[in-house]
């Protein structure tokens, strides 16, 4: 089988979205260790944790049914990348800003990418795939406005936070 053909490209999608959630297991992880002064924000974190699993889970059935499995090289590289993103921003004063900016910017992400996963099955006829994409679609979907809702008082919260330390 050409690594060009509908089906190859479809399963390259399918391994690069577990590395993908791969990714975001990871950063989600530790993210969710050091949200302690946002307690909202790391409970829907730890939700999201929990569906981030459900979606590898997923991933797996849908590639199990194509008789396929994930890339664990892919994997491991976007573990390791999520750690050191993860790790980056906790080094910062605004963490929790930084971290918000970009997990809005990585749901969007995982939201096109799931689209277009949508896409290729249907155009290919996978339909087994549809509703486990579906449901990990609608997900990524409602974290993203979970993050957008909250944006402005998560910022409201961090400028307190940082009033409350500097009156310190």
């Amino acid at each position: 089988m050409a690594a060009n053909d509908p089906r190859s490209i479809f399963v390259t999608g399918l391994r690069n979205a577990h590395a993908m959630e791969r990714q975001a297991q990871e950063l989600t992880e530790r993210q969710s260790e050091r949200l302690t002064d946002y307690p909202e924000v790391q409970q829907r974190v730890r939700q999201h944790l929990e569906e981030t699993k459900e979606q590898i889970r997923r991933l797996d059935q849908c590639l199990e049914s194509l008789g396929e499995s994930r890339s664990a090289l892919k994997d491991a590289g976007l573990s390791f990348l999520g750690n050191m993103m993860a790790g980056s921003h906790a080094m910062a004063d605004d963490e929790i800003l930084k971290n918000s900016f970009g997990n809005y910017a990585f749901e969007h992400y995982e939201i096109a990418a799931y689209k277009s996963l949508l896409v290729m099955g249907e155009q290919l006829g996978f339909d087994s795939a549809r509703s486990l994409l579906q449901q990990s679609l609608r997900e990524e979907q409602n974290m993203a406005e979970a993050i957008d809702d909250h944006l402005r008082n998560v910022t409201m919260q961090y400028l307190r936070h940082e009033e409350l330390e500097r009156a310190r």
